[in-house]
């Protein structure tokens, strides 16, 4: 056996410290982070199940119904982004019964009413996003996206910078979509 330490036997090219061509960017921070996820972590509960047991001002709910509710969308793509959702945690459309999807429906009428009464927007875009390849962020609880849109509401900024400008505090938009509401059901 050689008694050479095997760092002595390595190229100085390979050297602790030699340059390797790599940028490195220290980030230390992000050790808290992965330490965090070594266990499993316990599955969060559902934000949409959550919300309705919330007060309003914490959970963004504008609008409660028999069977559905109108909440604003956390990470909006427009100010007024509204998520019309059921009650009940359930994750496909098909499975909603029939006073669910009629309720739905109205909700997604009453959102666009109440929305046009509070900011104008000169259209929207509605959808379901179903399943996760679909794009649902949250796929096991069913939500109708209602996001009104406005001439010029899209810039660079997505493209360029993956970042969207939200002009309008949420708390705000709350507020202002709370009080259209209870003129337009």
């Amino acid at each position: 056996m050689d008694p050479t330490p095997d760092f002595e036997l390595r190229p100085a090219s390979q050297a602790a410290g030699a340059p390797d061509g790599m940028e490195r960017l220290w980030t230390p921070h992000r050790m808290a982070y992965i330490a965090s996820h070594q266990e499993p972590a316990a599955e969060p509960p559902c934000p949409f199940c959550v919300a309705p047991q919330l007060d309003p001002d914490q959970s963004l709910v504008v609008w409660r119904g028999e069977t559905v509710y109108a909440v604003l969308n956390l990470y909006p793509y427009n100010p007024g982004h509204l998520l019309i959702c059921p009650y009940r945690h359930v994750a496909d459309y098909t499975d909603l019964d029939q006073p669910e999807t009629a309720e739905l429906a109205q909700a997604s009428q009453w959102a666009m009413r109440t929305l046009r009464r509070a900011s104008a927007p000169a259209g929207f875009n509605l959808g379901l996003n179903q399943g996760a390849v679909a794009g649902a962020g949250v796929a096991g609880h069913l939500h109708q996206h209602v996001v009104p849109r406005w001439s010029g509401d899209a810039n660079f900024f997505p493209i360029v910078a993956q970042t969207k400008a939200v002009p309008e505090l949420l708390g705000l938009t709350r507020s202002k979509l709370a009080a259209a509401w209870s003129e337009v059901d």
